[in-house]
């Protein structure tokens, strides 16, 4: 309990750095480091944003709800998932472990997208450290149809790449499809192939929980990458309009960007950095890893029982990093409504969460490292934080540094604002579509 406390004591003390910059981050112009012309101001672009207080229905698994199948995909609603939004910690999918920014409470909206789901399996997968699996089993779902062109090649596939602790279902919560899906909207269904699978470790593509627990091959950023290619290799698609990803997948998309730089046209990484994870990005995370392996209901991972002590600790250095000092200011004005929030963020998320899972999520990350090869990024590049992230903080300085490195690159930083929701921002499309398009309307 001490130890806890302690970490406890650090993670918050380290938070009231972010509440200290709030007001001159809230006046910050958007930061540009642009080879490429810049569109309209994020000023007047946020101006014309209205968010929504929504709710949308979870499946309890955190995955898209649906059947097992090995006989052809199946067609998937969002309004087919069980379980109501309680509150803004609950969502399609348990978006990211770290996410606070969900639907806040109120009417279930029906929004329904129609998304056939699949299973690959990839046959003696070899991970990057020498281990192996038999069958690594990789969960999709897609949207729209492959158009060819005479050489039978698709040409208007697009890949999206969900955060750490979520799944591909993420991208259909209504903040996020509801802004982009529809008819005449960017990425409208009706002219994109929109792919977006489960990454190794999450939603229902293997995972320890699945029976192998700490025996499960310690998989990082570049398995999770070489699995994808497998994917669209089984696919058939060869080249990508797009990859846009967020957090883990923001991440992911630097990795494909220089191992595969011929692959797609452009690239959206929202809410990262492209360097190694350091300092306080990384101490948060190791807190987390420390808090399930020190629990002695661990158990090195064979735990027969979830190690509750450990996951509360972690839950709680999650909830800090995901948060948003202004929403969360805003949404819970008073003691009892904070507190009443905390109970209910546990209350919904500890049902269904495994440790190992957790655990193999979070170190995933421990070797992740771009910067050496940024040069080699063809695709043009729209790269998007939030001045109000936790995680990727602008001060930092990082992330406009190391851009300039890319050949055909744009960075943005969008100002804290009452639309941004910390880390999650890249979730809510409302906030930064307007760069999307300035991205997609380059040929």
């Amino acid at each position: 309990m001490r130890r806890r406390t302690i970490e406890l004591a650090v993670v918050l003390v380290a938070a009231m750095g972010v509440e200290a910059r709030e007001a001159s981050l809230r006046a910050r112009e958007a930061i540009y480091c642009a080879p490429v012309r810049a569109g309209n101001s994020t000023e007047r672009f946020l101006r014309s944003v209205e968010m929504t207080r929504v709710g949308l229905r979870a499946g309890e698994d955190g995955a898209l709800k649906g059947r097992r199948y090995t006989d052809g995909p199946s067609r998937l609603r969002v309004n087919e998932m069980s379980s109501p939004v309680q509150d803004a910690s609950t969502s399609l999918g348990k978006p990211e472990w770290h996410d606070q920014t969900l639907p806040l409470a109120g009417d279930v909206v029906e929004v329904i997208y129609g998304a056939d789901q699949a299973e690959f399996v990839v046959r003696d997968f070899k991970f990057r450290d020498g281990e192996s699996l038999a069958e690594l089993r990789l969960h999709y779902a897609t949207l729209g149809k492959p158009v060819r062109d005479a050489a039978g090649r698709v040409t208007n596939a697009v890949m999206l790449l969900h955060g750490t602790g979520g799944s591909g279902a993420q991208f259909l919560q209504p903040q996020f499809a509801g802004e982009l899906f529809g008819a005449g909207q960017l990425l409208d269904t009706a002219k994109y192939y929109i792919i977006f699978p489960d990454g190794i470790g999450h939603g229902k593509s293997s995972k320890p929980s699945d029976g192998l627990h700490a025996k499960f091959p310690q998989y990082d950023y570049d398995d999770m990458v070489a699995a994808h290619h497998a994917l669209l290799e089984h696919l058939g698609v060869e080249h990508l309009r797009l990859i846009l990803g967020t957090s883990m997948g923001c991440m992911h998309s630097f990795v494909w960007g220089e191992t595969y730089p011929e692959f797609m046209d452009a690239l959206m990484p929202l809410a990262c950095q492209p360097v190694q994870i350091a300092g306080r990005n990384r101490v948060w995370r190791r807190m987390v890893m420390d808090a399930i392996r020190n629990d002695p209901e661990w158990k090195g991972g064979e735990y027969t029982t979830e190690p509750r002590q450990g996951l509360r600790t972690a839950l709680d250095l999650l909830l800090i990093a995901g948060s948003a000092p202004l929403l969360m200011q805003k949404n819970y004005p008073t003691r009892d409504a904070a507190d009443k929030y905390l109970d209910e963020y546990f209350a919904a998320r500890m049902p269904g969460l495994d440790a190992n899972d957790l655990l193999y999520a979070v170190n995933a990350s421990r070797n992740y490292d771009p910067s050496p090869g940024l040069e080699k990024i063809r695709a043009r590049v729209m790269y998007v934080n939030s001045a109000d992230d936790f995680i990727n903080p602008p001060e930092l300085g990082i992330a406009e540094r190391e851009i300039r490195r890319v050949k055909s690159a744009k960075f943005v930083v969008i100002p804290i604002n009452d639309a941004t929701h910390g880390h999650g921002t890249h979730t809510w499309a409302a906030v930064w579509k307007g760069y999307l398009a300035e991205l997609l309307a380059v040929k």
